[in-house]
């Protein structure tokens, strides 16, 4: 069994100039947490998921109060959701990882697991000369071997 036979053909996915505010409406449209990040000719130029957006909310802000430089956390509920209000503007790829994991379309399933279990990734977008052409989830492989061991 081979990547191309259980994956999704249809993929969420935002082009690399958009921002993060049209990256947070897929999660909430379709239900989902991460998305690939193409370029003009469908080629994956990063990924982000809630976890990159989470992390960046939560990111320290340095900050100089006279002659003291230090980094603090934002705590002041104002002070977060300016933060937020700022983050929904700025361009995906500023958050985003650019160094994404895929595989192969025609990998082999027992690889396409090896690596999701490995990299400790939810998601493998699937690229066929180098342009994506679907994505599989860990639930994907799940879902398959169970069907395929039990005959259901």
């Amino acid at each position: 069994m081979k990547a191309m036979d259980i994956m999704n053909r249809q993929v969420y996915k935002v082009k690399e100039n958009d921002t993060v505010r049209s990256v947070i409406e897929k999660f909430i449209d379709h239900s989902i947490s991460g998305l690939p990040i193409v370029n003009d000719r469908n080629e994956i130029v990063g990924y982000i998921s809630d976890g990159d957006i989470m992390r960046f909310i939560g990111k320290k802000s340095d900050r100089v109060v006279g002659n003291f430089y230090y980094i603090a956390v934002v705590r002041d509920p104002e002070l977060m959701e300016d933060k937020v209000q700022q983050i929904l503007d700025l361009n995906v790829l500023v958050i985003a990882k650019r160094k994404v994991i895929t595989a192969n379309w025609d990998e082999d399933i027992d690889l396409v697991a090896a690596t999701l279990g490995k990299k400790q990734i939810k998601k493998l977008p699937i690229v066929r000369n180098g342009v994506l052409v679907g994505i599989i989830s860990r639930g994907d492989v799940i879902r398959h071997v169970f069907r395929s061991v039990t005959n259901d």
